[in-house]
């Protein structure tokens, strides 16, 4: 078979290891990684000669709805597992062409930025404006109605690869299986949970928000974590403003606003801004931190920490684990479940307002008290008082026990 494109084995190879490590599920074709890993040469020289010689056709993609924190469910197309090594290929050659575009305040998705960035970039801003406002953004379904016509535009105004050019568009418009198993054709939208969505989706905005932005208003600062951006403004008439300029900006780009969760928001120190009797919101969630005004030595300061929804998904993913499920196994087997997770949150959520993480300890701690209730046959208070015990003959037995409390918080 004729190699049409520059494509290396090792290539191949590279986005096989990245793929084998971060593990995940079978697409429809039903083949698991470890199935894959059993007759690896030659499922890899399969995949390298298809992909070479301009034959290699993306399958459908399996549809799994994932509970949201705030309620309702986000639907993730899960592709397989060879399609998952085929887009990360192709990701890999996208990201050399692209990354150096995307400017300091876009920050998923990309190797060196993070979530924590983009929210304590947005608390030093917020902090820095006494008086300031800002604008929550809500795309209406971002991911699944992103233009194929407009994406495949920016693609080749930004890569001359052929390679990325022929399987992105294979990719993107691969069709989607339903979990009624109801077969769906792809016209517009890229499938959250594909390899190669992520890259694809920020270029898109990068041209559709971001550099237009530096463009036309240079001077008006922005967070942009994929689809999640706050946009900060001086006053409450800028911010009508470059909402409606944004608004217009993104219907060009066949995006809409979701007009009921995007809003301007006060977000300064002070509350003597409502003197025309509006009733404006004062908080607003970011990448799961609540910023909303505080308290704070006498002091009113604006600043984020750990959100509602947050801590809702914590107690769901808490039931998820099914502690009370553990009573046969030893105290060491229900460590071994929690560590891992609350240390992750901890880490995650702990960057502001870290004394917030005490309703974390309380959910924690009150999954365990109800496991030592059911395992001892206890009363609630002797089953609490016997977790204290524990907490203080073995301190470090459960990490939410110590990590918030030694390790270094900001102030406020």
């Amino acid at each position: 078979m004729s190699k049409r494109y520059e494509i290396t084995q090792e290539e191949v190879d590279a986005a096989w290891k990245a793929v084998s490590q971060a593990a995940g599920g079978s697409g429809i074709d039903g083949k698991s990684i470890k199935q894959i890993e059993e007759r690896l040469d030659d499922e890899l020289y399969k995949l390298w000669n298809r992909l070479s010689s301009g034959s290699y056709q993306a399958q459908a993609v399996k549809i799994v709805s994932i509970p949201k924190a705030g309620g309702g469910v986000r639907k993730l197309g899960i592709p397989t597992v060879t399609d998952r090594v085929a887009q990360t290929v192709i990701k890999n050659r996208l990201v050399k062409e692209v990354d150096h575009l995307f400017y300091d305040d876009s920050y998923a998705y990309r190797e060196g930025k993070s979530a924590i960035e983009a929210v304590l970039k947005t608390r030093e801003r917020c902090m820095r404006n006494a008086r300031g406002w800002v604008i929550d953004i809500d795309i209406k379904g971002f991911f699944d109605n992103l233009d194929h016509e407009i994406m495949m535009q920016i693609l080749s105004k930004h890569t001359q690869d052929k390679l990325i050019l022929l399987y992105s568009k294979r990719f993107i418009e691969a069709q989607a299986i339903e979990e009624d198993q109801e077969r769906i054709s792809r016209n517009k939208g890229t499938p959250q949970g594909g390899v190669i969505s992520p890259v694809l989706a920020n270029l898109y905005l990068h041209v559709a928000f971001d550099e237009y932005m530096h463009k036309e208003y240079p001077r008006i600062p922005y967070e942009r974590y994929a689809d999640d951006i706050i946009v900060h403004c001086a006053s409450y008439k800028q911010a009508e403003y470059v909402l409606s300029i944004i608004r217009k900006r993104l219907k060009e780009h066949k995006l809409e606003l979701n007009e009921d969760k995007t809003k301007i928001v006060y977000a300064g120190r002070y509350n003597d801004y409502d003197q025309e009797s509006h009733n404006i919101p004062r908080k607003f969630t970011f990448l799961g931190y609540d910023f909303k005004p505080r308290g704070y030595k006498g002091k009113t300061v604006y600043t984020p920490a750990i959100g509602q929804g947050a801590l809702k998904m914590i107690r769901q993913k808490l039931q998820a684990i099914r502690i009370m499920s553990m009573t046969h196994l030893p105290i060491e087997e229900v460590v071994n479940k929690i560590n891992p997770a609350c240390r992750g949150w901890i880490n995650y959520y702990g960057h502001s307002r870290r004394s917030r993480l005490r309703e974390l300890v309380h959910l924690v701690n009150n999954r365990l008290r109800r496991y030592l209730e059911k395992k001892h046959k206890l009363s609630r208070g002797k089953a609490w008082r016997t977790l204290m015990t524990m907490k203080k003959e073995h301190p470090r037995l459960f990490v939410h026990w110590y990590m918030i409390t030694e390790v270094p918080q900001r102030a406020v």
